[in-house]
C-alpha cells in the first residue's frame, strides 16, 4: 500500500536568485532520505512560489522495507585470539553491527576466511520516521544566506510561517520554531484566503482557487505567452533574457504582464544604459523594434490580476522615470570628464593590496600588449592602436555611471572613448578586452581587441598566481579560470601565431621587471601550464573523444591552434577500426621499444638487414615533409606521412631481432627507432587511444 506525500514550507517573501538552488536541494534531499530510509516512493515533483518550497512525493510506502543482510568482519586469523576465543576486533565488529558474536558465521573468499554478520530489521510504519526525517531535512537545509528570528536559535532563509505536512489525509507531526504541521495552505497574500488541502493531490487545485499558480513551468509559460501576445499585438519584439526570467518567475504568484512607456528624449543615452536600467533596477523587459533598436517602452508582470493595469503602469512608468533621469544625469557628467584625469584617478584605485592599483595594472597590460604585438609582428598602425588602447581600457572605471552600473564596464569606456576622439580601433578595443566575459559571450572582433585582452587576463592570472591565488575545487574569486578559457579561445579564434610558453614568457618578464613576483618565476611557469592545460583540455573535449583528447594533449599543446588541429584529424580516422588501428599497433610496437633507446643517432652503416634500410629511407623520405605539414597545420597531411610507415614498420618488426646481441647493432636498431618515435610524438602519443 502506498500513500502521496506533500511536504510545503510557507514563508515570507525569498529572494528570487534563492529558490531555484533552494527547491532543487529539498527535494534530493528528501528522495535521498526515503532511499536511504528504505522507503519506496515514486516520482519526486516540485513546486515553489516566492512565499514557499513544497515537495509531492507520489506512491510513497506505507511501511519500510525489511532488510536482511550479511556484513563481512575480520579474518578468521584476527578474529579470534590464542585461545581460540573472540579477540577484540571481532568483539567490537559485534558491537558496532548490533549483533551477538554467537551468531557471526565463516566463510572462505580469496583463500581466506572471514566472519560473517546477519543482520535483519523489520521495518516499521512510515508515519514513525516521517516527522523526524523532515526536521532533519528541514535542519540540514543550506542557503547563500540566512535568517533568524524571534528568539529561535533556528535558521533558515526566511522565517516559517506555515506547514503543510501530509501523508496521505494523515497530518505528519511536526513542529518548528513554534509552527506546528497542518493541512492548511495560504493563497496569494491579498487575492486569495487560507485553504485547506484533503490531500497531496488537491494542492496544486487548491492553491490555484486562491490566485496561486504553484508549478513552476506553468507560470513559467503562462508568463511567456502573455508577453509573446502582447508583442505579436502591439508588432514589438520584446527582448527576453533568461536570467531576468527566471527571477520574475520567482516574484511572482499570479502573473499578468503588462507594458509602460517612457519619454523618447532617454532614448539619446546608449540603449545598453537604458536596457541595464531597466533589467537590473527594475525587473523590466525592454521593448525593440524590428531594427533592433530601443522603443519607448517597457513590459513588466504583475504579481496580481488584470485589474487596474493602467494605474500600475503608470506607477512604474513614475519609478523608471526617476531611474532614466539619474542615467541621463550620471551619463552627460562622466562626459565631462576627460580620459586623462580619468586615469590619474586610477592610481588611488586599488586592484589588490599585493598586485597595487589599477593605475600599476594599466602600465603592466601596456607592456605586455606591446610586446605581444612585437611577436605577432603587427603593422605600426596596430602597434599604435594596442598601446593606446591598453594605456586606456581601465578608465571608464571612475565614471559615475560604471560605479552604478558595474555590468556596463567596457560598453561605457568604448562610447565616451569615441565621443572623446580616440580612433574608431581603439575605442571598440576598450569594449572588447573584456571578452569573452563568460562561456557564452562573444570574442573580441579586432586584433587590437584581442591583444589587449589577453594583456589584460595574463596580468591579473600570473599576479594571482605569484602571490599564491590559485583555483582550487569550486573556489575560483578572481575568475581565474574563466579568463584563462578567454586567453585559450582568443589566440585559436584569431588564428594567432603566439604561444602559451611566449605569453607566459612575456606575462611573467613584466612582473619580475616590476619586482611584484612573490614565487619563482619557473615554479609559476610550471603552475601556468598545469592550468592552462586543463583549459585547453576543457576546449578539446566538447568535439572530440576523451582517448583522442588525452593522445594529442601528451604530444603538447604550446601551439593552441595545432593541437585542435591535430585533434580533428585525429578524430577523422580513429573510427575507422580496420586500418587505423594496425597504424597504431605499428606505433604502439615502435614506442616500446624506444624507450629503451639512450641515443637517438642513427649510424646507418651499422645496418645488418634490409628491413632496417628501408624503414630508415622510407622515414628519412616522410620526415621533411611531416614536419613541414606540422608546422603549417595541414594535420591530415602529417597523418597520412606518418602512416605511410606502416608497411616498412611491420616489415622491420617481421624480419629483425631488434635486441641483437652485437651491442652497436642493438643501440643503433633502437636509436632508428627512438627517432621516429620522436617524431610521432610531435603529433600524438597514440598509445592513449582506446579501441
Amino acid at each position: 500500500m502506498s500513500k502521496d506525500l506533500l511536504f510545503e514550507i510557507g514563508l515570507e517573501e525569498v529572494p528570487a536568485r534563492f529558490i531555484p538552488g533552494a527547491i532543487t536541494q529539498l527535494k534530493d534531499r528528501l528522495s535521498k532520505w526515503l532511499d536511504e530510509s528504505r522507503i519506496a516512493h515514486g516520482e519526486v515533483r516540485t513546486f515553489a512560489t516566492p512565499r514557499r518550497l513544497t515537495v509531492l512525493v507520489e506512491q510513497v510506502a506505507e511501511k519500510q522495507e525489511d532488510v536482511q543482510e550479511e556484513v563481512k568482519g575480520p579474518s578468521r586469523k584476527i578474529a579470534l585470539d590464542d585461545q581460540g576465543g573472540w579477540s577484540k576486533a571481532a568483539l567490537g565488529f559485534a558491537r558496532s553491527q548490533g549483533v551477538d558474536p554467537e551468531q557471526f558465521t565463516f566463510r572462505e573468499l580469496g583463500g581466506v576466511e572471514y566472519i560473517y554478520a546477519s543482520k535483519s530489521s523489520v521495518g516499521v510504519p512510515t508515519t514513525e520516521v516521517l516527522g523526524d526525517g523532515l526536521l532533519q531535512i528541514l535542519h540540514a537545509m543550506t542557503f547563500p544566506k540566512f535568517m533568524r528570528w524571534a528568539s529561535y536559535d533556528f535558521k533558515f532563509v526566511r522565517p516559517i510561517r506555515w506547514i503543510v505536512a501530509l501523508f496521505g489525509t494523515d497530518i505528519i507531526d511536526l513542529e518548528v520554531t513554534g509552527v506546528r504541521a497542518g493541512n492548511v495552505t495560504r493563497g496569494h497574500r491579498f487575492l486569495g484566503q487560507d485553504a485547506v488541502i484533503a490531500e497531496p493531490s488537491e494542492y496544486v487545485e487548491r492553491l490555484r482557487e486562491q490566485h496561486v499558480i504553484a508549478d513552476v513551468e506553468e507560470r513559467k509559460a503562462l508568463i511567456l505567452k502573455q508577453i509573446n501576445e502582447l508583442a505579436e499585438s502591439k508588432g514589438w519584439t520584446i527582448a527576453i533574457k533568461d536570467d531576468l526570467l527566471e527571477e520574475v518567475l520567482y516574484l511572482v504568484e499570479t502573473p499578468t504582464a503588462l507594458f509602460g512607456t517612457f519619454e523618447e528624449s532617454f532614448l539619446n543615452i546608449p540603449q545598453e544604459v537604458l536596457i541595464t536600467s531597466m533589467r537590473e533596477h527594475q525587473r523590466y523587459f525592454p521593448v525593440l523594434g524590428k531594427d533592433g533598436q530601443l522603443l519607448p517602452y517597457f513590459v513588466t508582470v504583475r504579481n496580481g490580476g488584470s485589474e487596474s493595469l493602467d494605474v500600475i503602469a503608470k506607477g512604474n512608468e513614475k519609478v523608471l522615470r526617476a531611474r532614466l533621469s539619474d542615467a541621463k544625469f550620471f551619463y552627460e557628467e562622466d562626459q565631462k570628464l576627460e580620459i586623462k584625469d580619468a586615469i590619474s584617478k586610477l592610481e588611488s584605485v586599488v586592484f589588490h593590496e599585493e598586485l597595487g592599483t589599477v593605475g600599476d595594472k594599466l602600465r603592466r597590460i601596456r607592456k605586455i600588449a606591446d610586446q605581444l604585438a612585437a611577436k605577432l609582428e603587427v603593422s605600426a598602425d596596430t602597434a599604435e592602436s594596442v598601446s593606446r588602447a591598453a594605456d586606456i581600457c581601465k578608465f571608464d572605471l571612475v565614471t559615475q555611471m560604471v560605479y552604478e552600473f558595474p555590468e556596463l564596464q567596457g560598453v561605457m569606456g568604448e562610447d565616451y572613448a569615441r565621443k572623446a576622439g580616440e580612433k574608431e580601433e581603439v575605442a571598440k578595443a576598450v569594449f572588447e578586452h573584456y571578452q569573452p566575459r563568460s562561456a557564452s559571450d562573444s570574442l573580441p572582433s579586432t586584433l587590437t581587441g584581442s591583444i589587449v585582452s589577453i594583456a589584460d587576463k595574463m596580468d591579473t592570472i600570473v599576479g594571482c598566481f605569484s602571490i599564491g591565488i590559485i583555483p582550487t575545487g569550486s573556489q575560483d574569486p578572481y575568475a581565474l579560470r574563466r579568463q584563462a578559457q578567454g586567453v585559450v579561445q582568443i589566440l585559436l579564434d584569431n588564428k594567432l601565431t603566439v604561444s602559451l610558453s611566449d605569453v607566459f614568457g612575456i606575462a611573467l618578464e613584466i612582473h619580475e621587471n616590476m619586482r611584484i613576483l612573490k614565487r619563482s618565476g619557473d615554479e609559476i611557469r610550471k603552475d601556468l601550464y598545469e592550468f592552462f592545460g586543463l583549459r585547453v583540455k576543457k576546449l578539446l573535449s566538447e568535439t572530440l573523444r576523451y582517448d583522442v583528447v588525452d593522445a594529442v594533449i601528451t604530444a603538447g599543446f604550446d601551439q593552441v591552434s595545432s593541437v585542435v588541429a591535430r585533434g580533428a584529424a585525429l578524430m577523422d580516422v580513429v573510427g575507422n577500426k580496420e586500418t587505423f588501428k594496425e597504424t597504431v599497433e605499428s606505433f604502439n610496437r615502435v614506442s616500446n621499444l624506444a624507450a629503451k633507446s639512450t641515443q637517438t643517432r642513427v649510424t646507418p652503416e651499422l645496418f645488418q638487414e634490409e628491413a632496417e634500410s628501408s624503414l630508415f629511407t622510407a622515414w628519412q623520405n616522410a620526415t621533411i615533409r611531416y614536419k613541414d605539414a606540422l608546422a603549417s597545420e595541414s594535420m591530415a597531411e602529417a597523418l597520412e606521412l606518418a602512416g605511410g610507415l606502416t608497411p616498412s614498420i611491420t616489415t622491420f618488426f617481421d624480419s629483425v631481432m631488434v635486441m641483437a646481441e652485437d651491442e652497436a647493432v642493438r643501440v643503433n636498431r633502437l636509436a632508428l627507432l627512438a627517432s621516429i618515435d620522436g617524431d610521432l610524438k610531435k603529433f600524438a602519443d597514440f598509445s592513449k587511444l582506446v579501441w
